[in-house]
């Protein structure tokens, strides 16, 4: 996906064309001119932490302007590549920027009189901060927060082994860390079969290994922090606590190597006849 956007930044140059409309009235004529904003900037998330910045940089570099780009604190490193790869293919100092930091960073950012343009895609918290201040601040802000794809249901005439491996990959690919992943599943029909389809889900799931993401065979990696998978386990808990399955505890896993990491298998759990919800709290 960042790469397309790549390869329609190559081709920005003739949007930047302007207008030139004559005769609208007796002696008038409009003439319309696109020009670069300046200094413009890019807060990302960790989870797509190349994809991402390759969204924001490159259609700001193709149109004329320069670019300061902040990746997340948690995953730093591939902004620093791409910058790497544009500094030896020759693009000038200063033109792409790369900064580190946390939220001190991001109010320079969303306050600096130079910076005339800010995007950003991430949490609903820091998204709505961003771009209140930064509109404040006289910025044009654009901000991609807080997607979610809730649930999907499951009709009792969908095609099983195809569906099971598409629902497993997109509940638990990324560790679950990204926005298009799916947290509820809806089975439509008889309760008997879908409980059919509940424990083909669990054996699918259960194949899945866990383990560092950069080694081959390799399915679920950890999560990004400590303290998300304490939230996320935290959340298992309530759900349990509260009545539901855990038909398969991803809770507990230990990877060989990496026996203090963040991982967390893949954990499914099935609401009773009785449960309409469950609720969680991360306080």
């Amino acid at each position: 996906r960042g790469l397309e956007v790549v390869e329609a930044a190559g081709r920005a140059g003739r949007d930047m064309l302007g207008d030139s409309l004559q005769n609208l009235a007796n002696g008038l004529d409009t003439i319309s001119y696109r020009v670069p904003l300046g200094v413009c900037a890019g807060i990302a998330p960790f989870n797509f932490p190349a994809m991402i910045p390759l969204w924001m940089f490159p259609l700001a570099l193709a149109t004329g302007n320069t670019y300061v780009l902040k990746p997340t604190e948690k995953a730093p490193s591939a902004s620093l590549l791409l910058a790497k790869h544009l500094h030896d293919l020759g693009l000038p100092p200063g033109v792409l920027n790369i900064i580190q930091g946390a939220k001190p960073t991001v109010d320079g950012i969303v306050t600096h009189p130079g910076i005339r343009a800010i995007s950003f895609v991430g949490s609903n918290q820091a998204g709505e901060y961003i771009h209140d201040v930064g509109s404040r601040h006289g910025k044009r802000v654009q901000a991609n927060l807080g997607a979610k794809n809730h649930a999907t249901v499951m009709m009792n005439d969908a095609d099983r082994d195809s569906t099971v491996k598409a629902v497993v990959g997109a509940a638990f690919g990324a560790a679950g860390q990204r926005c298009m992943a799916l947290s509820v599943l809806i089975l439509v029909g008889d309760l008997e079969e879908s409980q059919s389809w509940m424990e083909q889900l669990v054996e699918e799931a259960m194949k899945l290994k866990v383990g560092n993401g950069f080694v081959e065979g390799v399915d679920v990696g950890p999560l990004i922090s400590k303290d998300a998978k304490t939230r996320a386990e935290s959340i298992i808990q309530q759900s349990i606590d509260q009545g539901a399955t855990c038909m398969l505890d991803g809770r507990g896993v230990v990877v060989k190597g990496y026996e203090t990491g963040n991982f967390l298998a893949p954990t499914v759990i099935s609401l009773n006849q009785q449960q309409q919800y469950i609720t969680h709290s991360t306080d």
